[in-house]
Formats: structure tokens, C-alpha cells, sequence
């Protein structure tokens, strides 16, 4: 059943006409070029990611060459998405401590307590177990001291002549150990994956492509353990958030491979959520905008200056710049295209939660 679903998507997005007119804040969708200049900017800021050729036999003609798909790999995952799960049931229950001493008046802190009734876990990394008290070693002093004062340095040196000669000849020769021998071939199947407090951390490969039906970016994922073997599908949906596994993220082909299968997440549904996301931070950055524009270029006014978006393009010198500045007969440029994968990868991230697709938290 999967193999012909394949099918008919690939069928209906060759038949599928390329877009043309950018309409990335109107509806979500970006154009083939607009997808390559936002690769482009994602690359530059953030060169973990990389344009990738893939299979020749697979290439869009609608995309460069050179630049078929975005790339990045050893992405780590740190812990499972079943770890973030959270209910209301008893083992999760909430409970609120109290710091202080109340006796001695004013207020004492209060905090909640999330997860109270969950019974701990020593065989974790984040539960490492009970840590026994460290002697105190400062009543120790006088039998450091005695120690000390114990060590004798009379005793005479002895003659550097009596200490016999060592020919390094004769080592290389009787000694064995020194042999060089060929290095020993470890089959990766008999490691024994770590256990008890060493983290388990998986690795993944993140790439982006072009969807030409859904006009939006598409997310794959390959994933790797500890030791470097390929991830089977069930493992793989163990780092997927449980709304979203064996729904939006499935199995299948990758576009620019022959025999490749990878998690995909199904854009059907990325143009309208990017929309949502893109009028929310566009709202911001044209506000920020137009601040900037009536505090004039020289002296910018307070919030503009505490509050300083990425989105925007710098706008310097005279002329038709410094009229652009003033407000007058020109409308603000708001968010740029280029800016849509870094958006993109935010908004997948919360798909994806344990694994660390966004590169660009810094940005």
C-alpha cells in the first residue's frame, strides 16, 4: 500500500507546475528560487549545512545542478521523545515545596515540584544515583605534616657513573613488547552498547529538499547509534514526538536517491503553519521597521534600539536611501525570503523535539 502511495505522489508531483510568483507571506510557499537563495543564506551563516548534487539521475531541472538539496550530518540526539512526555496521572504529579524558615518572618521561596511521585531511575545518566559524602580533609593537617617531615633527605645521592649503560640495540632486539603488531579489526556488531551513567547519544542526517507540489521545504532523516549502524524505522520514531510518529513522519524514498529510505515529515501542512509564523514575526519586524524610521537613521529610538531583529536589511548613506528612511512614499520591506529555512528549522524542531535540527537557536 505505501509503495503505491509512493507512486501516485511522485506522479502527481511531476504533473505539479513550478511556482513562479513568491507568495512565501501570503500562503506559506516559497518558488525554486527562493528556495535556493534561502539555502544559500543558511550555508553562509551556518556552514554545518552544505548543498548536496545527489544522484544525477535524479536531479530537478527546476533547481541548480550543484544545488539539489541542503545537507548536514552528526546531528546529535541526546535522549528519546518518550523522556518528554507528560500526563497528569499520579507518578507525574505536581507538588509545591516550600524554602525558608517561616518562623523567622517574611516570605519563604516556593517552587513546584514537577514529575514528584516518579520513582528515580540510578541507571541513567540523568540519575546517576547517590553520590557518597567526600571526607573533609582539613582536621587531617598534622598527619600531613607528619608525613612530611618523615621523608628523609640525607640519604646520599648515588654516582650517575654506577648506573649502568643501557644499549637501546640490544632492547629492540630481546624485547618483544616493542614489536610492532598489526593493528587488531574490532566487528562493531560485538560492542556492547554503553550502559549505566554514559549517555547514549544517536546521530542524524538532516537534509532539506525542495517539494514541488506542496511548494515548501521537505525534512529526511537518517539515523545512526552510538556505534555507527544505520537506525531501524522503529528506533528512528523512538526520537519522534508521538503526535506526529507513523502520521506526519513516515518511512520512504528519498527524492535524490536511488535506494535510499529516510524518515520523511510530510509537508502537507508546513505551508499554512510557516504562514502563521511568518505574519506573526513580519508583524514584529515591520513594526521595528517603521520605529527606526521615525526616530530617523541618526538616532533611532529606544525600543528599536533594544530590540534588534535579523530580519531586516540595513539601509545607509543618501539619496533615495535616506528618503527610504523618513517613511516617505515607500512601504517597509518587513522579512526577507532568505530568512525562511532559518524559520523552517525552528518550526520542525518542535516535530523532531530530542533532536537538535536547529542549528540557528544563536541567530
Amino acid at each position: 500500500m505505501q509503495a503505491i502511495q509512493s507512486q501516485f505522489w511522485a506522479v502527481r508531483d511531476y504533473l505539479s507546475p513550478v511556482l513562479k510568483e513568491s507568495k512565501f507571506k501570503e500562503h506559506g510557499r516559497i518558488t525554486p528560487e527562493e528556495f535556493v537563495a534561502a539555502g544559500d543564506f543558511l550555508v553562509y551563516k551556518f556552514p554545518v549545512w552544505s548543498w548536496e548534487k545527489g544522484d544525477a539521475s535524479k536531479a530537478r531541472d527546476f533547481l541548480p545542478a550543484d544545488k539539489q538539496y541542503l545537507l548536514t550530518r552528526g546531528v546529535p540526539c541526546l535522549r528519546r521523545a518518550t523522556s518528554l512526555a507528560y500526563t497528569d496521572a499520579d507518578e507525574d504529579a505536581e507538588r509545591l515545596l516550600s524554602f525558608g524558615d517561616p518562623s523567622a518572618g517574611g516570605e519563604a521561596d516556593e517552587w513546584v515540584e514537577t514529575h514528584a511521585g516518579r520513582a528515580t531511575n540510578a541507571d541513567s545518566a540523568a540519575n546517576p544515583g547517590v553520590i557518597d559524602d567526600i571526607p573533609d580533609l582539613d582536621g587531617d593537617d598534622h598527619g600531613i605534616a607528619g608525613g612530611v617531615s618523615a621523608i628523609s633527605l640525607a640519604e646520599e645521592t648515588p654516582d650517575l657513573d654506577d648506573i649502568p649503560d643501557m644499549e637501546e640495540d640490544d632492547l629492540e632486539e630481546k624485547d618483544e613488547a616493542t614489536a610492532s603488531k598489526p593493528a587488531a579489526v574490532v566487528d562493531s556488531s560485538k560492542i556492547e552498547v554503553a550502559k549505566g551513567n554514559l549517555l547514549q547519544v544517536r546521530t542524524y542526517d538532516v537534509m532539506i529538499t525542495y517539494d514541488k507540489y506542496y511548494q515548501t521545504p521537505r525534512v529526511w532523516l537518517i539515523g545512526y547509534d552510538e556505534n555507527g549502524t544505520p537506525l531501524t524505522p522503529q528506533k528512528i520514531f523512538q526520537d519522534i514526538s508521538a503526535d506526529h510518529a507513523h502520521k506526519t513522519v513516515t518511512i520512504e524514498q528519498f527524492l535524490h536517491s536511488t535506494s535510499l529510505q529516510a524518515a520523511s515529515v510530510h509537508p502537507c501542512k508546513h505551508a499554512s503553519v510557516m504562514k502563521k509564523v511568518i505574519e506573526r514575526m513580519n508583524n514584529s519586524v515591520v513594526e521595528e521597521q517603521l520605529s527606526r524610521r521615525k526616530g530617523g537613521a541618526s538616532s533611532p529610538s529606544k525600543e528599536a534600539s533594544k530590540k534588534k531583529w535579523p530580519f531586516t536589511r540595513k539601509v545607509s548613506g543618501s539619496g533615495k536611501d535616506d528618503k527610504a528612511l523618513t517613511g516617505e512614499d515607500d512601504e517597509v520591506e518587513g522579512m526577507r525570503v532568505d530568512f525562511y529555512l532559518v524559520v523552517f528549522l525552528k518550526f520542525i524542531a518542535s516535530i523532531v523535539p530530542t533532536i537538535e535540527v536547529d542549528s540557528t537557536t544563536s541567530f
